[in-house]
């Protein structure tokens, strides 16, 4: 059971509270009501105040508190309050902030007001209690998403903005699927503990694993997160994935399956990361690779597990977030973020370097940082319980992630090969929204207890105990010399300018060719079917109405008498079949 208590959790009768999404919502319209040039100034104003007044709105929400509505019959559970949705509710509060202060250089408004929507989406489907409120913010933050992605208005953003849509609007389905067969077999569309057990369960999983990047269909992470404008992946990293994971918890938490499917999500993202010459979609591949350590404690199912996923989502909000951020103002700056383009920046952007070392450290899980004292919980709890061979395989996935996020990112970057690039520091907006997100990773990595008094279930827990701090500086030591070596002896993968294709080859290659062939066989077939049908039809026309025709011919008395007859029987017969 989720606790009811909240620490941080007080009545404010000086902010009537409202439903978090809406508080989002209405900064959207606002946003939009201000888009004309010389409003800018106003327009990041609203930008900034949203997310702090929907804070206070927040803190107004007292936990164990449930709003409801009725809809054709349907009690809708609109908001419910408690230790976990509120533990998300505040970081995507804090995430829409960081966020928010990153894009203040944004000229669009209508990107503006979809990263409103898209917060205020994830912030509804939070809190909600039902599947069915559950769908339509589910089907809000694809769309809003989608709009992040086209916002970089190129060819690839184009493309990948429609796939990523396609996905999103089939992880909807499914979940509307799983709503209406599991509301036909218990009468209920609450949304707890879901499980494996029915049809509906297997549906609603299908649609949680797609927003979670389930192998297999993962790619639109990797596909649509590096055509996104800067801020726009920034906002893409917050929200989409981490709404799966705590729809996990809530619906699937202690499901067996979840461990070989999160094991197999932290392993295979580090291939392809490594020889991956983009350093945005190289932050695609870690996403997966962290969100499989989140799906693996979901499934162990543990008090220590749930708190470890639900620790490490809130972490990656901000270490995943401060690696987008130092490479969105790469991209900015320079104009590309291809690793073997780069380097040698540290001399022109040292803070934007230092500050993405932060987060490279951060997502290694160096002790003293933020992912070290969230992961050591999933892999602790996963020891305790048995999960020998997935632990051994995250163990591995740990060094990956050294590898391909903490020393790939900021080495090629910022260190390697110096093309002599000479460019401006990150703007202040940006470097700001970064030091936010870097300090908050530093502070819990040392004072882990201010995050664990929000976690929602009571499991005790000492990050900093010798064997987990031994185990994991080793792991990291043993990582950088095989880097090291990797290098010196020219036997680590080159940065190649090339784009590498995952499963989506599937339906980039054979599938359009596919398309293609079946477009132009039909067309042939139409072809052919449209010049036959003139003499068919003038063929039928004479044979039925012409002067010698069947239809034309006087009957006879006796044949007339027939079709009668057997018109009346007809009728008869289909009297007695259909009264009751």
């Amino acid at each position: 059971m989720i606790d009811a208590g909240f620490p941080l959790t007080f009545a404010s009768p000086a902010v009537p509270a409202v439903l978090p999404s809406f508080v989002f919502f209405a900064g959207a319209l606002a946003v939009l009501l201000l888009r004309r040039d010389s409003l800018v100034l106003a327009r990041g104003l609203v930008l900034l105040a949203v997310p702090l007044y929907g804070v206070l709105n927040l803190l107004s929400i007292e936990a164990g508190t449930t709003w409801g509505a009725s809809l054709s019959g349907l009690d809708l559970v609109l908001l419910r309050a408690d230790r976990l949705s509120l533990l998300f509710g505040l970081l995507f509060h804090l995430g829409a902030l960081i966020g928010a202060i990153y894009a203040l250089r944004v000229r669009d408004p209508l990107e503006h007001a979809a990263a409103l929507v898209y917060a205020g989406s994830a912030l509804g489907a939070v809190f909600a209690g039902d599947l069915v409120t559950l769908f339509f913010y589910w089907e809000g933050m694809a769309l809003a998403s989608a709009l992040l992605v086209w916002a970089g208005r190129n060819r690839d953003s184009n493309g990948a903005g429609l796939r990523y849509l396609v996905m999103h609007l089939a992880s909807g389905l499914l979940l509307l699927a799983g709503a209406v067969i599991g509301y036909q077999e218990s009468g209920t569309i609450a949304f707890d503990f879901l499980g494996t057990d029915s049809a509906a369960g297997w549906l609603i999983l299908a649609a949680f694993g797609i927003k979670c990047g389930f192998p297999l269909v993962h790619t639109w992470i990797t596909d649509a997160y590096p055509c996104a404008t800067p801020s726009g992946t920034v906002f893409l990293s917050m929200f989409t994935t981490k709404v799966a994971v705590y729809a996990l918890a809530r619906g699937y938490a202690g499901t067996d399956l979840l461990v070989p499917i999160g094991t197999v999500m932290a392993l295979f993202p580090i291939f392809y990361a490594v020889i991956e010459n983009d350093l945005r979609r190289v932050l695609g591949y870690s996403m997966i690779n962290q969100i499989g350590f989140m799906v693996v404690g979901v499934g162990v199912g543990t008090d220590l597990a749930l708190n470890g996923a639900v620790a490490h989502a809130f972490n990656e909000v901000l270490f995943k977030g401060l690696l987008f951020m130092s490479m969105g103002a790469v991209l900015y700056r320079v104009g590309h973020v291809l690793g073997s383009d780069l380097g040698g920046l540290y001399r022109s952007m040292p803070k934007t370097a230092l500050l993405c070392a932060v987060g490279a450290a951060s997502i290694s899980a160096f002790p003293l940082f933020c992912g070290f004292v969230s992961k050591s919980m999933i892999m602790s709890a996963m020891f305790t319980e048995g999960y020998g061979l997935a632990w051994l395989g995250l163990l591995f996935a740990s060094a990956g992630v050294f590898h391909h996020a903490g020393i790939k990112i900021p080495y090629f970057a910022f260190f390697a090969h110096d093309r002599g690039l000479e460019v401006r520091e990150a703007p202040a907006n940006m470097l700001v929204a970064m030091g936010i997100a870097a300090v908050l990773c530093v502070a819990i990595g040392a004072w882990p207890a201010a995050l664990y008094g929000l976690l929602p279930w009571d499991a005790a827990y000492a990050p900093y105990s010798w064997g987990n701090v031994v185990l994991q500086l080793q792991l990291l030591l043993f990582s950088a010399l095989a880097f090291v070596w990797l290098q010196l002896t020219h036997v680590y993968p080159p940065e190649l300018r090339s784009v590498n294709l995952d499963v989506d080859w599937l339906y980039r290659r054979p599938g359009p060719a596919a398309w293609r062939r079946l477009a132009d066989t039909l067309g042939r077939l139409r072809h052919r079917a449209g010049a036959g049908v003139p003499a068919v039809a003038a063929r039928a026309g004479r044979r039925f109405f012409g002067a010698r025709g069947v239809l034309s011919r006087p009957a006879e008395t006796g044949t007339a008498a027939v079709l009668v007859g057997a018109a009346l029987a007809g009728y008869i017969l289909v009297y007695y079949l259909v009264s009751p």
